[in-house]
């Protein structure tokens, strides 16, 4: 049987996928909502209306980055340190899927760190160009982690769903609801 082991191949989009897989795709709908949301709140700042102080735009950002940050954390953390664990001892780590999903964790991760950090330290008045550039942060983040969304959805979920056993799937689930 194809292990999908092309990270890039389209696969496994019509397998029934057993519990704690089920759950980890069904939490990607509500944090893609979140997403959405602030990155066309970010596509927003310095466009239109003239104004000269673009800081109330970035906090109101950093307000909804942060509540999605929040929620992004318990589903990743899921991801890594199960999941990935258990599927590493699989198809390895340091190379292919798994070494791919980590990647695209850590650069999406301190982007939103980025983004976070730099609006907690503005004062005074934002000007358009600076409100843009770090605007920017957070829309790059949101790119890198819907395109993470549907490789973990086309591609690492069906592949964990074949080469996992009964038993490491019953596993799976318990430590994921160990994650609160």
């Amino acid at each position: 049987m194809d292990m999908c082991t092309n990270m890039f191949a389209k696969c496994g989009s019509d397998i029934e996928f057993c519990p704690p897989l089920r759950q980890l795709k069904k939490e990607h709908g509500p944090l893609r909502e979140q997403m959405d949301a602030f990155r066309e709140m970010a596509q927003k700042v310095g466009v239109g209306d003239g104004r000269e102080d673009w800081s109330e735009s970035l906090f109101v950002l950093r307000d909804k980055v942060e509540r999605f940050v929040g929620e992004l954390d318990l589903h990743s953390r899921r991801e890594e340190d199960v999941l990935f664990d258990m599927m590493a001892a699989h198809i390895g780590r340091e190379v292919g899927p798994i070494a791919v999903m980590e990647y695209e964790h850590d650069t999406a991760k301190a982007l939103l760190k980025q983004f976070l950090q730099t609006t907690t330290e503005l004062s005074g008045m934002v000007e358009r160009e600076q409100a843009i550039r770090i605007a920017d942060i957070a829309i790059q983040a949101e790119a890198i982690l819907s395109q993470h969304f549907m490789k973990e959805e086309q591609v690492l979920f069906p592949m964990a769903e074949q080469i996992l056993s009964e038993d490491e799937k019953q596993t799976l689930q318990d430590e994921m609801d160990k994650i609160k």
